[in-house]
């Protein structure tokens, strides 16, 4: 094992510094907490409590306790944003005590509400149906993932180095051009922009600053070339500025240091700023923004104090807004949705601007934050999730799963409407923060592989892009219905219907698949052309479809890391989403009504395109 990935190992649950500061309420629990038995698992719902970004569902095996929070192996944030909340993690007909807890901060939570008792089943009680109504449009299906996306920093889209003897750079610069081409992309996050391989900073032998952008040029002006603007994360400390350039953190050894000279960093930041908006004009004020720092709230990304940090945001924003007072810049930029409430409550004394509210969380959905900006009067201010992701781990198996695909559709499905952009972490297993991949899937970060070949994190994002601009009525009902499985619709301009389903919980431990939660499923359609026939495409990402580890797994040789020519090329045929069950038409009824029957498994995604007319060629 490298030696930074040890350090990481050792110092990646340790916060740099506690709650310091801010007004987050003690809340009351939610009232009304309901459960329902399923087949192998139990469906809490409650109401929302005014003020709350979150709620923690915790569970003991008597009335009375010991209460502990749910468990489903996320990692980081186990609390949930919003109900209703699946359980599978408990045993078929025994019952177990629930209680839900209000969060107003991540480090802020009430007392249990009262408790609630219940087994889940030994079997399903009968199918999942999900009901679209085509004719109520409900507006503008919103698309959180557009906005960004992460990536390894980017001077590695640069490298001419190998790995499994494929192409670092040109596969990296490959991902980031499909991103954006395929999935509607416009933005593209990385770390350590002012690091010593770009070489922003030195001091010269009289000790002076020498500042030089020809580096950040050339990995700009190729983020640029490949049509993404970028998020300018401010980070990390060049050598020559750093107060102890010994702290790093990564394998490429990104100091986490605050600077020795306090203004030496402004006028490199201000200097930098200012090159910016001189090369790339005013796009820099109208699509740029900047972000300052990365998870400072750890102590492997930051050896300073909380309130150095706070001077880092002060000093670094003021720097920026020095050059053009409508440059975009906020943070900060923190680990496990801590230290937002304590960002804001500095600006409230301070008056430093925040222009957006960046944090990052994995393993459950995002938090919503609004009731906590609107407790400082800025409801409008933009809330950016500028990592997010199924595991915060490295080098874990989940990564590469059909069960990361379906999380992701959860949380997306979870941001829509309450979060402007939710940044998957990261598009490419070109990576290297704890080493170069050792193999082709090592539970990598990417959504696509080293190859460039579609990890079901990819299919997740190219179904929900494929969805139509008019979102529809869509309920979902039964064992399951709404909690293990969901479902978004839409429709096109032409009237084509299309119906996105999955099936996951939240329960890692079952990230390998659990045919005990597979689900059958009827898709009801209203509101289309009476007696019309419609071609039905589904197409499907499960572990027997549209799954590069099953395909790598089936020709794969005992101890082999990376595939010779002729597997490369078998894997290429199978890189694409595959259609299930092809040639099926249904037909709508004199009410417009059509009905067909899937099956998901636990986990599963399913898209499912209804097209006016039987699909086949016309006989004239």
């Amino acid at each position: 094992m490298s030696t930074a990935r040890t350090d990481w190992e050792a110092r990646i649950g340790v916060r740099s510094g506690t709650a310091f500061g801010g007004n987050a309420p003690e809340l009351d629990p939610p009232s009304q907490v309901r459960v329902v038995a399923g087949g192998h698992q139990v469906t809490l719902t409650w109401e929302p409590v005014a003020g709350a970004i979150g709620y923690q569902v915790h569970v003991a095996d008597g009335p009375y306790g010991p209460w502990r929070p749910l468990d489903h192996a996320g990692r980081d944030v186990l609390a949930v944003p919003h109900p209703p909340y699946v359980d599978t993690t408990g045993t078929p007909d025994e019952q177990r005590w629930y209680a839900v807890s209000s969060l107003s901060d991540v480090h802020v939570e009430g007392p249990l509400s009262r408790s609630v008792a219940i087994a889940p089943l030994s079997q399903p009680t009968g199918p999942v149906t999900v009901a679209v109504d085509a004719g109520e449009r409900r507006g503008a299906l919103p698309r959180p993932w557009r906005p960004m996306i992460g990536s390894e920093h980017l001077s590695h889209a640069l490298s001419t180095d190998t790995t499994g003897g494929r192409p670092v750079g040109e596969e990296l610069t490959a991902a980031l051009r499909a991103a954006h081409d395929e999935l509607g992309v416009t933005h593209v996050r990385a770390h350590a922009i002012l690091c010593d391989d770009v070489g922003v900073y030195r001091e010269d032998e009289d000790g002076d600053p020498v500042h030089d952008f020809s580096g950040v040029d050339r990995v700009y002006d190729h983020v640029r070339s490949l049509g993404l603007y970028p998020v300018v994360e401010v980070s990390f400390m060049p050598h020559d500025l750093a107060a102890d350039p010994t702290k790093t953190v990564f394998g490429y050894g990104a100091i986490i240091s605050p600077p020795k000279d306090w203004e030496r960093w402004h006028a490199l930041v201000r200097d930098l700023t200012a090159h910016l908006l001189e090369r790339y004009g005013d796009e820099v004020v109208e699509h740029w923004s900047f972000e300052v720092w990365n998870e400072a709230n750890l102590e492997v990304f930051w050896s300073g104090t909380p309130e150095e940090y706070l001077r880092l945001y002060d000093v670094t924003v003021d720097a920026i807004r020095s050059v053009d007072d409508r440059l975009v810049v906020g943070g900060p930029s923190s680990a496990a949705a801590g230290w937002v409430e304590e960002l804001l409550a500095h600006a409230e004394r301070t008056g430093t601007p925040v222009d957006f509210v960046s944090t990052h969380t994995y393993g459950s959905p995002p938090l919503d934050f609004r009731p906590m900006l609107e407790r400082y009067g800025r409801a409008d201010t933009p809330i950016w999730w500028t990592e997010w992701g199924v595991t915060p781990t490295h080098f874990n198996e989940v990564s590469d799963a059909v069960f990361s695909g379906t999380f992701l559709l959860r949380g997306m499905a979870s941001a829509m409407g309450r979060i402007e952009a939710l940044s998957y972490w990261v598009v490419s297993d070109h990576f290297e923060e704890l080493g170069r991949p050792p193999s082709l899937l090592h539970g990598g970060f990417g959504l696509r592989t080293v190859g460039e070949l579609r990890k079901p994190r990819w299919w997740a994002l190219a179904m929900l892009e494929r969805l139509g601009p008019h979102r529809l009525g869509c309920s979902v009902t039964g064992d399951g219905g709404g909690s293990l499985v969901e479902a978004l619709a839409t429709a096109a301009d032409d009237g084509t219907v299309t119906v996105l389903a999955w099936n996951l919980t939240l329960d890692q431990t079952k990230s390998a698949g659990a045919p005990e939660l597979a689900r059958d499923v009827v898709v009801e359609v209203a509101g289309l052309e009476p007696g019309a026939s419609y071609a039905v495409v589904e197409e499907r990402v499960d572990a027997d479809h549209s799954n590069v580890a099953a395909a790598w797994g089936s020709i794969r040789r005992e101890g082999q890391d990376w595939p010779d020519d002729d597997q490369w090329a078998a894997l290429r045929a199978a890189d694409r989403l595959e259609e299930v069950d092809p040639g099926r038409v249904v037909v709508a009824d004199a009410d417009g009504r059509a009905v067909l029957d899937t099956h998901l498994p636990m986990p599963a995604m399913s898209l499912v395109t209804l097209t006016l007319g039987d699909g086949h060629p016309d006989p004239r």
